[in-house]
């Protein structure tokens, strides 16, 4: 900590720009072991996660001399060493969400990826070693379950940053209850997807199919409750179906793939479940027509209709590509049905009207809420959620806030 804490917030703007330097001639590389170890569909890791990763270590590269700017009238000065635990779906990216800002405050950081994908992590450790980080400030250790509960118990351990399932979330709040450590917890998420009468059909479309699809479904904020006002519903439904008969299933390192492998066959089995629970619930079930490959774990794209708000598919998260769809007459009715959920992470809103956007997004229980868009991430815009779906923001000027002491 001594080490990086002398070090000038100017020079370590250098260290930190020159690690995002060091990810960006290596791109190809980093997406390819992103696409190898998770799953994920090449065009996704190479055009949107590393790049994105790289943009979250420029932005707090810039933000390290200026952090009495960004709190006037207090003194700031870092936590000391950072326990991070992240999950598997987006490793790399969520590697750089929580290592930028914890090195721009000027902390240390002991980070573990999830056991299923810590490649790109380790890859990250040799770029960061690279760019001639002194030694110690960021430290990459892998292991299971129990390595990470060493990491939040640890007494040296001065803030725990976690990203995953909410069962784990809340078992590492009970961990430290009666410590002096910080913490901020990303966790699960069932977030509604509503389209308004007026929105732009096909534009609509392609946001479900993004909010749900992208990365087989395994995103913590992924629109996973379709809301469709019921003047039209039937052709939402027509083209959903048509369009999702034509997303391509397989080889993630085909650049043609549209939809790649289940992460593990733990998590495949997880969700096969839900389909079977949704089915017995008595809901209308529709999977793509795709031929499945053969090797691999991969799930076919999955839509339920006839939907209650009482089932269980519509109620946990699923964490897989399956679409559960509800139909609303008003923007009150809407408004409820979103907001009854225990998890509250994000939120999509579809329409032609900006004020009906505003109205709704206002009254939406939502940390994050995009307008006739989905799943779309900026370094400068801040990310998290309420009730079950955790607390802290990361991203922005608001991901700095959880890394520092204010006086």
């Amino acid at each position: 900590m001594n080490i990086w804490s002398k070090v000038s917030p100017s020079e370590k703007s250098k260290y930190i720009y020159r690690i995002a330097r060091l990810m960006q001639e290596r791109a190809r590389e980093l997406a390819i072991i992103e696409t190898l170890d998770s799953g994920k569909v090449i065009r996704e890791s190479r055009d949107i996660d590393i790049p994105l990763a790289c943009n979250h270590f420029f932005y707090y590269a810039g933000w390290t001399d200026k952090l009495q700017y960004a709190f006037p009238n207090k003194k700031v000065s870092p936590l000391g060493v950072v326990g991070q635990i992240i999950p598997w779906n987006f490793p790399l990216l969520m590697a750089a969400w929580k290592i930028a800002p914890a090195l721009a405050a000027g902390n240390t950081v002991v980070l573990k990826p999830a056991e299923t994908t810590s490649l790109t992590a380790l890859k990250l450790a040799e770029i960061i070693r690279d760019s001639g980080l002194p030694d110690g400030v960021v430290n990459i250790v892998t292991g299971y379950g129990d390595t990470g509960a060493e990491l939040v118990n640890h007494y040296d351990i001065n803030k725990i940053a976690f990203t995953g399932s909410t069962t784990v979330g809340k078992i590492i709040q009970k961990s430290i209850s009666g410590s002096d450590k910080k913490v901020t917890l990303e966790l699960g998420g069932k977030s509604a997807n509503i389209i308004l009468e007026d929105a732009p059909i096909d534009q609509a479309v392609e946001g479900i199919i993004n909010g749900i699809f992208f990365n087989q479904g395994h995103v913590c904020c992924a629109g996973s409750r379709l809301f469709v006002q019921e003047s039209i519903y039937d052709i939402i439904i027509k083209k959903l179906k048509r369009r999702i008969d034509k997303l391509i299933i397989g080889d993630p390192l085909d650049k043609n793939t549209d939809i790649g492998a289940i992460n593990s066959k733990e998590q495949l089995n997880t969700i096969n479940n839900y389909i079977n629970i949704g089915k017995s619930e008595g809901s209308k079930i529709f999977q793509s027509s795709y031929k499945l490959p053969n090797k691999g774990y991969y799930c076919a794209p999955t839509i339920f209709t006839d939907v209650s708000q009482s089932n269980r598919i519509f109620q946990e998260e699923i964490f897989g590509p399956v679409l559960t769809i509800q139909t609303f007459r008003t923007i009150d009715e809407v408004i409820k049905k979103a907001n009854n959920s225990p998890y509250g992470l994000a939120a999509g809103v579809w329409s032609d009207k900006g004020s009906r956007v505003f109205n709704l997004s206002s009254k939406l229980r939502a940390g994050v809420v995009w307008a006739n868009t989905y799943n779309k991430f900026d370094p400068t815009s801040p990310f998290g959620g309420y009730k079950e779906s955790g607390f802290g923001r990361e991203g922005g000027l608001h991901g700095l806030s959880p890394y520092i002491n204010l006086k």
